[in-house]
């Protein structure tokens, strides 16, 4: 597909704060991509300067070959979707939807043509001669996509575009985004903080912070493989352990010293070496936690702990174990009917275990790390 729209070295300051910093990112052709990140990383600040709302000190934007960066923002081949939807309150949703034809002087019979299409689109033929107070925000937020669409963008801009609605809602929004995006077949680039969203939708994510793109991937890649501690702790729930490694067992294993733990195996895909600090990430889904001491591979590691709270949710259960200074935070999936075995409670005694493979070392650590360095190697 190729690199459709570029952001080269692009850089924005606002007096001492570097909003973004030097960010060099290529999105493909047709493609759902995110920028995921908290508040003030940087995310919508880059969002802005693609649609021309601002522009950056540095570096250069491109879209389909063409270098946009002094062009204002009606010139550029893109349209925004903003949180609070921005329809005209005196305007039907279909005239709404027809508002940027009719102020490019398209012909009256190509703008119905094009506005019956759009409206067939969202799926809000019974609601078309309404005006934006008498529909929900659901459907205020297909109008809003349905007007921005008609135009023609090449690129379909969406700043936090559901965090006005309701949990339901927004679900149900995310699938519908997902369906449009299907059959329109133009580039989408989402600006979202919520991490669920961005995993839901996106072919691929940029997590921002502080300016800069800590890592670029796949849901799947950035989920399993995170490059950071921040990346792992903002996508999903985590544990941290801090620790050195012992030794090596083969090529692709290591074994850690983890304070408290017996010896851990974990895999060694960064090739670290004897003595080297790990600061390792076991996702709670990742665990396993039983009454009974389990028989288990070589490839597995095994720890006891008490539990400390027991959170009963239908599909899972999410239990805190306490193992040494660790409080693990652990997700068990209901995939069999529970009531015919006496059920984990809190101050019980567990055993955990978790796989080599499902535990994954990061290539940045934490301050704390350093007072590691004191550990004795064994």
């Amino acid at each position: 597909m190729g690199d459709f729209l570029q952001f080269n070295e692009v850089t924005k300051q606002y007096g001492a704060l570097k909003a973004v910093d030097g960010v060099s990112l290529h999105i493909r052709r047709g493609e759902f991509f995110s920028l995921l990140g908290p508040s003030g990383c940087g995310k919508t600040t880059l969002l802005r300067m693609l649609a021309g709302f601002e522009r950056p000190d540095r570096g250069r934007v491109l879209l389909d070959g063409e270098d946009i960066t002094d062009l204002p923002p009606n010139k550029r081949k893109v349209n925004t979707i903003f949180q609070n939807y921005a329809l005209f309150p005196h305007l039907t949703v279909r005239e709404n939807i027809a508002f940027g034809l009719r102020v490019a002087r398209v012909a009256d019979a190509a703008i119905k043509q094009q506005v019956d299409e759009m409206i067939e689109l969202i799926q809000l033929g019974a609601h078309a001669n309404k005006k934006p107070h008498q529909i929900s925000g659901g459907q205020k937020q297909r109008v809003a996509i349905a007007r921005a669409l008609i135009n023609k963008p090449e690129v379909l801009l969406l700043d936090e575009p559901l965090a006005a609605l309701d949990l339901k809602l927004r679900q149900r929004m995310l699938l519908e985004l997902d369906q449009i995006h299907d059959q329109v077949g133009i580039t989408f680039l989402y600006v979202t903080h919520d991490q669920g969203e961005a995993m839901s939708l996106s072919d691929r994510i940029a997590v921002m912070h502080e300016g800069r793109i800590e890592q670029l991937g796949t849901p799947a890649e950035i989920y399993e493989t995170p490059h950071s501690s921040f990346v792992a702790a903002f996508i999903g729930d985590t544990n941290f352990f801090d620790g050195r490694v012992e030794a090596l067992t083969d090529k692709d294993y290591c074994r850690l010293t983890i304070e408290g733990f017996p010896p851990a195996l974990c895999y060694n895909d960064k090739r670290k070496q004897p003595n080297e600090l790990v600061h390792l990430s076991v996702r709670p889904e990742k665990f396993r936690i039983s009454l009974e001491q389990p028989t288990l591979s070589p490839q597995h590691n095994l720890v006891e702990g008490q539990v400390q709270e027991v959170v009963y949710l239908g599909s899972q259960t999410k239990y805190l174990v306490k193992v040494q200074e660790y409080l693990l935070a652990i997700t068990q999936q209901h995939s069999r009917f529970l009531l015919d075995q006496r059920p984990i409670k809190w101050d019980d005694r567990v055993w955990v275990w978790w796989h080599a493979d499902d535990g994954y070392m990061l290539d940045r650590y934490r301050e704390q790390d350093e007072a590691l360095m004191e550990m004795p190697a064994h």
